[in-house]
């Protein structure tokens, strides 16, 4: 969690005036992150989802949550929440502007029945 220090904002009273503040962070939207396998949400966010070399969504969102990251895929059935780790993601190309992934079966389609011959 980040954790912001401002100059002549010394105690809580302080700080509580700034609540509500809107705060404006010049970013490199070009600059990568320090690890080679680590993105940026908005790196991700509308990227084309491929699986079995058909497109069949796109990042909408990334989601953090404490086990780990989701990726929010909206397909044409709807929106798909996909674990963003290397078994369910093998690769991700940014500047082809694709995603490759392997979802377990049923993520992303109704699994057939099972005969009860």
């Amino acid at each position: 969690m980040p954790v912001l220090f401002l100059d002549g904002i010394n105690d809580r009273d302080q700080a509580e005036s700034l609540i509500r503040a809107i705060l404006l962070v010049e970013a490199d939207l070009d600059a990568s992150p320090p690890e080679p396998e680590a993105w940026y949400d908005h790196q991700l966010v509308g990227l084309k989802v491929h699986r079995d070399d058909a497109e069949i969504g796109e990042i909408v969102r990334v989601d953090h949550l404490p086990a780990q990251d989701i990726l929010a895929i909206k397909t044409e059935s709807g929106e798909v929440l996909l674990p963003f780790v290397k078994a369910f993601v093998p690769e991700v190309d940014v500047q082809a502007g694709k995603v490759i992934i392997t979802p377990p079966g049923g993520l992303f389609e109704e699994l057939a029945e099972p005969n009860e011959d």
